[in-house]
């Protein structure tokens, strides 16, 4: 029976022949996923470039009352994040579990700082009226159809929101495995892949903040 398990990790599924195969297998559909991801951000930058292509003064006049201060802020934020999501990893790796599992709360908390940055902008702009669609107000911008620029600007944001609570979620779960010790220095995938899904939400934000915020 030891000879068994020994050949046959408790990680490993029965339908994969190593721990290497299934660690490949793993990667090849998170890049899958990943590229996915790729091509729904690729057309929401598209969208963007025409319609700023249509309303150039507009989309300039209408970046200026974004607080580029909460903008810059959360761009370090996410930075950070995912340099200890890659501390998560390596310490894992390096069959650390205990500082993987710091590293892991650090991200973790990072997110929540991004998303309640992101609370206050928003809220600020609700105040405003500066909202999408029919239901923009505000007054104070030169230029047609203002509401084209927010329309935009939140469903990109918005969209790039939720990518940060599903991988706070997903953080959370491989969080929670750690702590049960399920991982190793000879098996880590589910952090990696976590990894891969994190880089790729800030790689996004990255495009985001210049596009939006530094139009000028």
């Amino acid at each position: 029976m030891s000879t068994q398990s020994a050949e046959h990790p408790k990680h490993l599924l029965h339908h994969f022949s190593t721990s290497q195969q299934q660690a490949e297998s793993a990667k090849l559909g998170m890049w899958v996923f990943l590229l996915t991801e790729i091509l729904l951000f690729g057309g929401l930058f598209l969208a963007y470039t025409v319609y700023r292509s249509w309303h150039p003064d507009m989309f300039y006049n209408a970046h200026l009352f974004l607080d580029r201060e909460l903008g810059s802020l959360n761009t370090v934020v996410l930075i950070l994040s995912s340099l200890t999501m890659a501390l998560a990893i390596r310490s894992m790796q390096l069959g650390n579990r205990k500082r993987t599992i710091r590293m892991l709360v650090f991200t973790l908390a990072l997110a929540a700082v991004f998303l309640v940055v992101k609370y206050f902008e928003y809220s600020h702009k609700i105040d405003l009226g500066q909202l999408p669609g029919k239901l923009y107000t505000f007054q104070g911008i030169e230029g047609d159809n203002p509401h084209v620029f927010f329309s935009v600007y939140f469903l990109m944001t918005g969209l790039h929101g939720i990518h940060v609570v599903a991988g706070m979620l997903t953080i959370g779960w491989v969080l929670w495995r750690t702590v049960r010790n399920d991982f190793s220095s000879e098996y880590y995938t589910p952090i990696e892949m976590t990894g891969l899904y994190w880089h790729l939400v800030d790689l996004v934000w990255i495009f985001l903040f210049p596009l939006f915020y530094l139009i000028g």
